[in-house]
């Protein structure tokens, strides 16, 4: 494959994605669980729910379907409003007491929130990889695939690309109607608060 200049920024975003979006959100969960900080759990199962979206690029990515730069900046765009769009959440949050939780839960909103929309703006460029026919081919598209390509080799490697990626898009189907039905139905009734009505 033809060297790109950018690919060791490829790998660092992926690298931070990983930090961002997963370790430290499982960590900030379990400790919630942990010391029953309600309002911080609550968050933290709207941000896995928002967030699975990335887990659905990376599927659609292994089967090289160019939607999965479209769905790729889609999440990095509703991950950041997920975590403070809900009102009753953000008020609780603050009212916590000052204690290491809610730090590193407010620390980790705001980096998290930085990095999104960083990497959507950085990956503004790559759009042209869903709409243009034949660009995926290329090598400033495919360097974006070798991140789910590695990671279908070390945790997939007896299942075949087909499989995954009907995988992928049955998910992702699931996910736009889930997201669908909460802009259109629950949205409304619900507003800004994230206790269901």
């Amino acid at each position: 494959m033809e060297t790109v200049w950018f690919r060791p920024l490829v790998w660092a975003d992926y690298r931070l994605a990983v930090v961002f979006t997963v370790v430290l959100p499982i960590i900030i969960l379990i400790w919630s669980l942990i010391s029953k900080t309600e309002s911080i759990t609550r968050l933290l199962v709207i941000y896995w729910r928002v967030a699975s979206l990335l887990m659905i690029t990376v599927y659609l990515m292994i089967i090289a379907w160019p939607m999965a730069f479209l769905t790729s900046i889609a999440a990095k765009i509703l991950i950041p409003l997920s975590l403070w769009f809900w009102v009753d959440i953000n008020d609780e949050i603050k009212d916590l007491p000052n204690q290491g939780l809610k730090l590193v839960t407010t620390s980790w909103r705001w980096a998290i929130t930085i990095y999104c929309s960083l990497g959507a703006i950085a990956s503004l460029p790559f759009l042209s990889c869903s709409f243009i026919p034949g660009s995926i081919e290329t090598p400033f598209c495919q360097v974006w695939l070798e991140a789910p390509w590695r990671y279908r080799e070390i945790f997939h490697a007896r299942s075949s690309t087909g499989f995954l990626g009907f995988l992928g898009i049955v998910a992702l189907i699931c996910y736009v109607l889930y997201l669908g039905y909460f802009i259109f139905f629950r949205l409304g009734k619900q507003g800004r608060s994230a206790l269901e009505q």
